[in-house]
């Protein structure tokens, strides 16, 4: 687990296989798995707003703890101390933002949120909620060299995206370079610094992926106050 401290007296947890599943282990709708819900409260002690994922743009606001908790969305902002906004990733990118002023925003982006938009409408919400000066901290995700991208595709998110996501697999092929991609979006968003944890779920010990092995578990990254 790799904690970060953030502006505003904020701070992000990055889960990983150590401390085990965090998705919702199958529960019903709107509910969470006993025993996920152990393991959640082993890493952050506090009533979690965590979200059904789909690969678009809307965002949560979290006026409470726990509140908007198993909202089908893919980020989440709130002003308040005592929340804890969490995005569950096994290649995509989990991407933190805060500002002086205690706002604090988790983004779940893969190659499709960020085309549609999620990073702009999270830092556009966290602006409405009083944030000026913006940072944001991209965790654990996939990498270009274990990325390999169709070329008609790839295409398509360069021209939302920019240039900069074109790369190379370890083997030469086109691939996309995820956190290029959300570094670029989010500086066009205003925001003035993106640091990066700087692993790969693919090829890294320690994190579940996807794409690489087919897992079903989740990591999460979990930001609060």
């Amino acid at each position: 687990m790799t904690t970060v401290e953030l502006a505003g007296s904020g701070r992000a947890r990055f889960t990983g296989t150590a401390e085990g599943d965090m998705g919702h282990g199958g529960a019903p709708v709107g509910d969470v798995a006993a025993e996920v819900a152990e393991r959640r409260r082993a890493v952050v002690d506090l009533p979690w707003t965590w979200l059904r994922q789909v690969h678009g743009d809307t965002v949560v606001r979290v006026e409470r703890p726990g509140a908007g908790a198993g909202t089908t969305a893919d980020a989440c902002v709130t002003a308040e101390a005592g929340c804890a906004l969490a995005v569950l990733t096994a290649d995509c990118a989990p991407v933190v933002l805060s500002s002086p002023e205690g706002v604090l925003g988790a983004a779940h982006a893969g190659w499709a949120g960020l085309v549609a938009g999620v990073l702009e409408r999270t830092v556009e919400t966290m602006a409405a909620m009083g944030a000026t000066t913006i940072s944001a901290v991209v965790g654990p995700c996939i990498r270009p060299e274990c990325y390999r991208f169709g070329d008609d595709d790839l295409a398509g998110v360069a021209r939302r995206l920019g240039a900069d996501v074109r790369a190379r697999d370890a083997s030469g092929a086109p691939a996309l370079d995820l956190v290029a991609g959300a570094r670029a979006v989010l500086h066009r968003s205003g925001v003035v610094t993106v640091a990066d944890v700087g692993s790969c779920t693919a090829c890294a010990p320690g994190w579940y992926s996807w794409r690489a092995r087919g897992e079903r578990e989740r990591q999460a990254v979990v930001v609060w106050r």
